[in-house]
């Protein structure tokens, strides 16, 4: 604990939207090959650590109730163990995580969480960052994504990794919205037609492949997505990742603020930035 009683260790898990996600076909372990454009919002979850003689984890926040029923492991004691072993250290912390963002939602979720663990741990437990490096794939294929939280180009499975430089991208003002319903990745991946449509040039010139499958599960996308695209300053608006959020970049905080006031009640938003 600081002076203030509050934890000293304290790191945000930065909402992850894919700007453009094309499924390229399969790759020989049988996941999906993709390419994509990560970015992250200012705002997400927020996890907080403090020493203790074990390892254990508090969940709260608005959307803390659906991993409570999860009967998976959480990414964060998953992210946590894994360190440990890698990094040969006790696996002793007190674990707080904020649930503040809707689950199953194409905006990271687990995989930024886990991400936020690995970084959090890292430096509490003084051990070399390549540890967390090396650990992240093994917890899935955006966790190394989400580990660097910095706008990237996603290949292979998303996984392989190049930093992008994009200053049309840095700080822009974006407005999430999703429509209550949650989806499976997995469901939405079974859904994909199969077709290759292309590769990845300038994401704005791409596309969401998944979209289309999600719409088939979740119809309410198509209405959150043409809701999106009609406000006044809206210059684009997409699907992130398998959905069901969506999200539009705005010309002005000012603009997305108002869009943000206009959203259909039974909708959750998030208005922020990208960093």
């Amino acid at each position: 604990m600081n002076e203030g009683g509050e934890p000293r260790w304290r790191e945000i898990a930065p909402a992850k939207i894919n700007l453009a996600l094309h499924v390229r076909g399969k790759l020989p372990d049988g996941r999906h090959a993709i390419e994509t454009l990560f970015a992250f919002c200012i705002d997400g979850d927020r996890l907080t650590a403090e020493e203790a003689g074990e390892l254990e984890l508090t969940i709260d926040g608005p959307f803390a109730a659906p991993l409570f029923d999860s009967e998976d492991e959480n990414l964060v004691i998953r992210a946590a163990l894994e360190l440990s072993s890698q990094a040969r250290v006790e696996c002793k912390a007190k674990l707080g995580l904020e649930k503040r963002l809707p689950v199953a939602a194409g905006l990271g979720g687990g995989s930024a969480d886990a991400a936020a663990a690995l970084r959090l741990l890292t430096a509490m437990w003084g051990v070399d960052p390549a540890h967390a490096a090396a650990v992240a794939p093994r917890l899935g294929a955006d966790v190394p994504a989400c580990l660097l939280s910095m706008t990237c180009r996603g290949d292979g499975a998303g996984d392989q990794l190049r930093l992008v430089d994009d200053p049309s991208i840095a700080g822009a003002p974006l407005l999430l919205v999703h429509p209550g319903v949650g989806l499976s990745t997995r469901d939405v991946f079974q859904r994909w037609d199969g077709v290759d449509r292309g590769p990845l040039g300038d994401w704005r010139d791409g596309r969401n492949d998944l979209e289309a499958p999600a719409i088939t599960l979740v119809p309410q996308i198509a209405e959150v997505l043409d809701w999106l695209r009609g406000q006044p300053g809206a210059q684009f608006g997409r699907m992130s990742g398998s959905g069901a959020a969506c999200f539009a970049l705005f010309a002005s905080d000012a603009e997305r603020d108002r869009a943000a006031a206009a959203v259909p009640e039974q909708w959750w938003r998030l208005a922020t930035s990208l960093r």
